[in-house]
């Protein structure tokens, strides 16, 4: 598998994006710090991408090898091909193909929302591999309170909705810069590779940008746009806790331009959350918890997705049932903090949960004690 590297000035240090090739495209990711750091992998959440991590990772230690990577169908990552679906283990088996790429035996997890539920599943399939698995506002498994009820509603309207997608045809939705985002915005393309690159690091500006990016022929990667007030609160509307800050961050990975107007990188196969998740019982996640070999943080936001967006007391019900379950199997290799913030904390308020991510990695005894 190929792996090429297009090198970015940051403030807070050396970026990198990668495009890691993969049977039906390639996996974007960004990369921050030396090739030699100790390994973290950063999960982003349903239909995010990996501009989640931007405003933690720099607070992070800098000693680190941080990559955040772009799930299939999400951010600059290739679409699945036309008839695959997007479902919860091709998510487990994406984590797999990135570290083998970047050769990783061992490392950390760090996953928000989805993604840490994604990182929990890849931990307890291959636990000789995650040294560290930390949560942001997020569970290590979809546990399900109606249980097999629910789930195999969930799995009829997956597939009926991925056949109804496939037989619309209808292309995306391309908004005028009019529609748009407010004021000045820079976005950031990841530019066209070779086939045949491998490992093989290059200068700024080294490639041309691709041909959906609103540059001249020839020009370098990084554009600017002139676009107006309408995505964000439509955006907003569906992410109410997201926040106009870090809603543009987001969609700054998320769309491309594609004549005068912008549409949303993302695929619409995986708009419906039934589509990508994958459900258990309180069985098979006792039984699952029992593999884990990695020491386990889990970050929960007091007005995060438990306290807000679940509907009733069940749902925190089975929160605190699989909270106590880990402790009970886990022992000492896991820890439980509740933060102020919501579920977006890490990108609104990232010091809230940059202290304790940042203790837990460089430390083998709990969090809690360093602070």
């Amino acid at each position: 598998m190929a792996v090429v590297f297009l090198q970015l000035e940051e403030q807070a240090g050396l970026l990198t994006e990668l495009k890691l090739a993969v049977p039906w495209g390639h996996i974007a990711a960004k990369a921050w710090g030396s090739r030699q750091g100790p390994p973290v992998l950063c999960l982003h959440g349903w239909l995010d991408n990996a501009n989640s991590f931007d405003r933690l990772i720099p607070l992070l230690p800098q000693e680190f090898h941080y990559v955040a990577m772009d799930f299939g169908g999400h951010g600059l990552s290739s679409h699945y091909s036309p008839g695959i679906p997007y479902y919860y283990q091709n998510f487990v088996n994406e984590i797999r193909r990135v570290v083998a790429t970047l050769k990783w035996n061992r490392f950390t997890l760090l996953g928000h929302s989805f993604g840490g539920t994604v990182g929990g599943m890849f931990s307890c399939v291959f636990p000789e591999m995650v040294d560290k698995l930390i949560l942001l506002d997020a569970t290590p498994f979809a546990l399900d309170s109606n249980e097999v009820e629910n789930v195999l509603t969930y799995k009829r309207r997956a597939i009926e909705h991925t056949l109804q997608v496939e037989a619309s045809q209808k292309p995306s939705q391309v908004l005028s810069p009019e529609e748009m985002l407010q004021g000045h915005t820079h976005l950031s393309c990841t530019p066209a590779l070779p086939s045949d690159s491998t490992l093989t690091l290059l200068p700024p500006g080294a490639f041309p940008a691709p041909s959906d990016c609103p540059t001249t022929p020839g020009a370098s990667v990084g554009w600017h746009f002139l676009c107006k007030p309408a995505l964000i609160p439509r955006f907003l509307k569906n992410n109410s806790q997201v926040g106009e800050e870090c809603g543009r961050l987001l969609l700054q990975r998320g769309t491309t331009q594609v004549g005068t107007g912008l549409k949303l990188n993302r695929d619409r196969r995986v708009a419906r959350p039934e589509n990508s998740f994958e459900f258990v019982s309180k069985e098979l996640f006792m039984q699952f918890i029992k593999k884990l070999q990695a020491r386990i943080l889990f970050i929960k936001a007091l007005q995060g997705y438990y306290n807000v967006r679940r509907e009733n007391d069940t749902d925190r019900d089975t929160l605190y049932f699989m909270v106590s379950a880990l402790q009970s199997t886990l022992k000492e290799r896991f820890q439980f903090v509740e933060v102020p913030g919501n579920h977006y904390v890490h990108m609104k308020e990232p010091e809230q949960v940059a202290g304790l991510i940042s203790n837990f990695l460089k430390s083998e005894f709990s969090v809690l004690s360093q602070l």
